[in-house]
């Protein structure tokens, strides 16, 4: 393999010096947290917590500066056009939720068409059904092919006069297929200006350079767990002119302008968005987040797991009695292996694993639909960040080949 990164990338990461036998293949849910973004929180903490945009104090001025230098951090990070598009959330599944009901319940009605895909992450799918519910809307699927990709082709199928919305995610948390958004995007759009789309990039902002201008996307979100960040903080970012004409998804202090008994107006974007006092430490922790991934290189990051993908791609498939769900190819693919191993349940898979010291995820990961498809309830799912070596692909195939001398 290729050394991108280098071993020494994992000294970063306290984690693995406490547990010096852990081999930590869950990334895809989240991933472990460098020093630096542990001092980040652990110096708000101690140097200069205070609520955020409220006090005349100094310390609060330090704490609402640090804060909002991390909205600009992410303007740069995703290419938006301004901090008004940044809204900060608990993670993934609050942005959706929140373009859910304050987008949707204003823009879609009786007889819309809401179109998705058969990959989707439950939270990508979920809010979208109870919108449909409620205003008695059609969901429609793009589907996955025998080669674990979006059939484009049956977009153009799908799009009619009644389509209001696409959702897609942008890489699939199971298969690690890298989907075409932009053309996706441009798809909808060349077809009807007036569709919105929504992207799902909770695994792919953490692994690759995303730019949120050139994909022309309407919505974009994603979680800071995910790549290295502290957990409790997400990420929307919005085109501001859609954002002007939302309502305020939750009220309450912060996101107001003026009260009275009988009403209330509301503050400028992006606060208009942000109710109550934020998640601020952790918010600091996203910041030095993206700062270490700068350092490092997202394309470099990119580059690795690529590399470990290939391998785990061979090595994994080379034992009789696994199947792989995803791309047998690495093109336009992530670091996300889902594997099953036969007549084993995943969950046995899972914990003869963990007793090799190899943390693995089994289940349907938040995607129910995705496995239906496949006929199975559950799969397991070995997933790579940059701080992973082939070594620990080794160790994941001699765990593999242990459960198969457990239950041959």
């Amino acid at each position: 393999m290729k050394d991108i990164l280098g071993k020494q990338i994992k000294k970063d990461f306290p984690i693995f010096k406490n547990n010096p036998d852990l081999i930590f293949l869950d990334s895809a849910a989240s991933t472990q947290k460098p020093q630096v973004v542990i001092d980040a929180i652990k110096d708000c903490y101690e140097k200069y917590y205070a609520n955020v945009h409220r006090g005349l104090y100094q310390l609060s001025a330090k704490s609402s500066e640090a804060y909002e230098g991390v909205r600009d951090k992410v303007v740069k990070f995703i290419n938006a056009s301004s901090i008004s598009e940044i809204i900060f959330t608990k993670n993934t599944t609050e942005s959706i939720n929140l373009v859910a009901y304050a987008w949707g319940r204003q823009n879609i009605d009786k007889g819309d068409e809401i179109i998705l895909t058969a990959m989707e992450h439950h939270a990508n799918i979920v809010p979208w059904q109870q919108l449909a519910k409620e205003k008695s809307a059609v969901l429609k699927f793009i589907p996955v092919d025998k080669d674990y990709r979006l059939g484009i082709s049956e977009l153009s199928k799908l799009l009619t006069k009644k389509t209001k919305l696409v959702a897609v995610t942008h890489m699939s948390n199971v298969l690690g297929t890298i989907n075409p958004v932009k053309d996706i995007i441009n798809k909808a759009k060349s077809f009807n200006k007036d569709i919105k789309v929504i992207v799902d990039g909770a695994q792919s902002v953490p692994h690759f350079a995303v730019d949120v201008q050139d994909l022309n996307a309407d919505f974009f979100a994603f979680s800071s767990h995910k790549m290295a960040g502290p957990g409790g903080v997400g990420v929307l970012y919005a085109k501001q002119e859609l954002l002007e004409k939302m309502p305020p998804f939750l009220t309450g202090g912060d996101m107001i302008t003026e009260v009275t008994l009988k009403q209330a107006t509301w503050n400028e974007l992006p606060y208009k968005f942000e109710a109550g006092t934020p998640a601020i430490a952790e918010v600091i922790g996203l910041g030095a987040a993206i700062d270490y991934l700068y350092k490092v290189g997202l394309d470099k990051v990119f580059q690795h797991e690529e590399e470990l993908t290939k391998i785990a791609l061979k090595k994994v498939s080379a034992i009789p009695g696994v199947e792989i769900f995803g791309p047998k190819q690495v093109k336009d693919r992530g670091g996300a292996v889902a594997f099953t191993v036969k007549d084993v349940h995943p969950h046995d898979v899972a914990s003869i694993l963990d007793n090799q010291g190899v943390a693995v995820r089994a289940g349907n990961h938040c995607t129910q639909p995705l496995h239906d498809k496949f006929g199975i309830q559950s799969t397991v799912r070995a997933s790579f960040y940059l701080y992973n070596q082939p070594e620990d692909i080794d160790a994941l195939v001699k765990g593999i080949n242990k459960v198969k001398e457990v239950f041959k």
